[in-house]
């Protein structure tokens, strides 16, 4: 009996020692939700102004825009972004998933022919498809370890440039983005070709350019591109924060539940102990008498 209660006395202090892990860890998840939930929602009506006139300029001008041309789809990029770390749920996992469903559902052929490569972004994406037979393109794997927009331009820059030269046909990105500290929409996105307006209605879009309207739309649409990818990877970020905050927060409180039941069986156990002291105590004061 003594070592019964040693052993739950035990596992009570491993979970209040479990408990005020996550206390601290969903305490920094909140703090750093605090400041990319700031970043984001900054950053989104002007990125979403941006890519409504993208759509609208490539659907509606003459001229060629060599990233908005389509072709036959032979080689694709797939940008996953995850985390770094984990501790979130399913928030890895989650996306992890939606790139093996979009390859088997939409790519299947392209991967039977080797087509498909990815291109992972948060180490835990790297991590997710390094062992698969899929190509591997890990130079931008560590980008939110220096979350700023000079070292995202380069990865979108990279993707232009491979679209440009005909390397990838299509490029797709699986991200979560942030709708509040408790909720992630998992999103797969078209990067490349660009995607044009539902309604191309040449008419409706009065566009003045100054200057010339090819000159302009060849320095502009790269911009915005870079744009979209830089919004994609501050929801990305905002997301993975709250998903950890929610995490930790739920982890809490499973091991305030378990310490409840714990402190009940240690009640008990204890009381069977006192109980079983006393009993050894008059039978002895019985045993001596008679």
């Amino acid at each position: 009996m003594p070592g019964q209660l040693k052993e739950v006395r035990n596992r009570i202090k491993s979970v209040q020692n479990t408990q005020q892990i996550t206390k601290a860890m969903k305490m920094v998840s909140a703090a750093k939700l605090r400041r990319a939930t700031d970043r984001i929602v900054q950053m989104r009506p002007y990125a979403n102004k941006l890519n409504e006139m993208l759509s609208n300029i490539a659907s509606g001008s003459g001229v060629n825009i060599s990233l908005a041309k389509e072709r036959e789809i032979k080689n694709v990029l797939i940008v996953v972004v995850t985390s770094d770390r984990g501790l979130g749920g399913a928030f890895n996992s989650t996306i992890i998933k939606m790139a093996k469903q979009l390859i088997a559902e939409k790519y299947s052929s392209q991967a039977k022919a080797g087509g498909v490569t990815i291109l992972p972004v948060g180490k835990k994406a790297y991590d997710g498809f390094r062992r698969l037979s899929y190509k591997l393109q890990n130079d931008y794997a560590q980008l939110f370890l220096t979350l700023d927009f000079d070292h995202v331009s380069q990865a979108a820059s990279w993707m232009m440039q491979q679209y440009q030269e005909e390397k990838f046909d299509v490029i797709e990105i699986i991200y979560a983005q942030f709708k509040n500290a408790a909720t992630q929409v998992f999103q797969i996105e078209r990067f490349l070709p660009v995607v044009k307006s539902a309604t191309e209605k040449k008419s409706s879009i009065n566009f003045i350019y100054e200057p010339q309207e090819d000159e302009l739309i060849n320095q502009l649409i790269p911009k915005i591109l870079k744009t979209q990818f830089f919004k994609v990877l501050l929801d990305s970020n905002a997301s993975e924060q709250g998903a950890r905050m929610t995490a930790m927060d739920k982890a809490t409180e499973n091991a305030q539940e378990l310490l409840k039941d714990l402190s009940v069986a240690y009640n008990r156990a204890r009381q069977a102990a006192i109980t079983t002291e006393l009993s050894e105590i008059v039978g002895g004061a019985a045993a001596l008498q008679g």
